[in-house]
């Protein structure tokens, strides 16, 4: 059955106000009319729309789908007398250009799915005349570029927008899409974004940009976007996001920032949402030292929000490396001195006698030095022996300064 259907176009075509007696003259060539609702026409993927399709009278018509063919091109004496037509489906064609007066004979769309063809290039102003077009399909085509002048000068009422799988690599202008709830961006070659990208989209509520090769995001990008509740950024190169990137989104409930170079997050950054929220956080190369107190603290706390919590693993040092990060110590996050901060440890001398390890150390006059002993047991768990350089009655001398026995 699946096989015939195959090579089977279905047309679903709400006639509506078409009396029972006229339904059967306005069927187009090749097509079977069964009710005033239904037509079907079936034929081995149709490269031309039914020759007579624009003689008929199908002006009441709300719904036309003829996806899943072989048209190559569509201009506007395609859809002559479809003056009510609401809903087009085109996609799974092969379409890869369109003219700037296309639309002109179908300005009442609301939804226009085009995904799937081979659409290189979109003019100016291409869909200026679909001012009640809410869903707009461009998945799955050639665009390279995208800007939100081929809408017009006008704002749009336009809510929904698909561009994934295309080969994006430059995002101009969107302020007029100040309608828009969601925008899926996501499988395209995007490598960076201006910070003022998104500025006038305040009704977004969902935004995809998972799946391309942003290394950076300015700090601004997402401001006074108040409505957004989900965020995707998985599987790109961020190597790092600015503290402030998220201080509107309190509404979040989604945010993927998996599968990205990511070392650490600076604290204060996922403090803001103040709803039950979802997190993903893995597969990023996690540096495991003093610098991620912040998100090692926030996962303890949180750990419920954050899904795939037990494949969030260190990358480094390598004593650490792909042990959890939520199964080590805060005192195993440590970070290694640099060299201009290194101590000179001359000054300092070990002994060891059985049980017993004594350090000497000689230290400048009125020097702040501090000296950390830690100690780990079998089971893991670390003491620590902390040893300051304290001057008595405001008198610093040059002495030797000698720590207590530790057994």
């Amino acid at each position: 059955m699946n096989k015939h259907l195959g090579w089977t176009v279905l047309l679903v075509l709400l006639l509506c106000h078409i009396g029972n007696s006229d339904w059967q003259t306005v069927c187009p060539y090749k097509c079977q009319c069964f009710t005033p609702l239904q037509v079907l026409c079936a034929d081995e993927r149709m490269s031309t729309l039914p020759r007579n399709m624009s003689r008929q009278n199908l002006s009441s018509l709300r719904v036309l789908d003829i996806s899943h063919n072989k048209l190559q091109e569509i201009t506007r004496v395609t859809f002559y007398g479809l003056a009510s037509l609401e809903i087009l489906k085109l996609n799974n064609n092969l379409i890869h250009n369109l003219m700037f007066d296309t639309f002109h004979n179908i300005s009442q769309l609301t939804e226009l799915n085009l995904e799937w063809n081979r659409i290189e290039h979109l003019d100016e102003g291409i869909f200026s005349v679909l001012t009640n077009l809410s869903v707009l399909n461009l998945r799955g085509n050639l665009l390279t570029s995208f800007s939100d002048k081929v809408f017009g000068s006008e704002p749009t009422n336009l809510r929904e927008l698909n561009l994934k799988d295309n080969r994006l690599t430059e995002l101009s202008s969107l302020r007029s899409l100040s309608s828009m709830t969601d925008l899926i961006l996501s499988a395209n070659q995007l490598s960076g974004l201006t910070e003022n990208l998104f500025r006038n989209l305040t009704a977004l509520e969902k935004l995809d940009l998972s799946d391309n090769q942003l290394t950076s995001l300015p700090e601004g990008i997402f401001k006074d976007m108040l409505s957004i509740r989900v965020i995707n950024l998985h599987n790109n190169s961020l190597t790092k996001v600015d503290a402030k990137l998220f201080d509107d989104q309190v509404l979040i409930e989604r945010l993927y920032l998996s599968d990205n170079q990511l070392e650490i997050l600076p604290p204060g950054l996922l403090d803001h949402f103040i709803f039950q929220h979802t997190v993903r956080l893995h597969g990023n190369p996690w540096r495991c030292d003093c610098q991620l107190w912040y998100l090692h603290d926030w996962l303890l706390q949180n750990g419920q929000n954050v899904e795939m919590l037990d494949m969030m693993v260190c990358d480094s040092p390598d004593f650490l490396r792909k042990r959890t990060v939520v199964s080590i110590h805060r005192n195993q996050l440590v970070c290694p001195l640099s060299d201009d901060m290194m101590p000179d440890l001359n000054s300092c001398s070990l002994q060891v006698s059985n049980s017993t390890m004594i350090i000497r150390c000689k230290v400048e006059k009125c020097s702040p030095t501090m000296v950390k002993v830690q100690l780990q047991e079998e089971n893991g768990e670390i003491k620590e022996h902390i040893l300051k350089n304290v001057s008595e009655n405001s008198q610093c001398s040059n002495e030797t300064l000698r720590e207590k026995t530790i057994d």
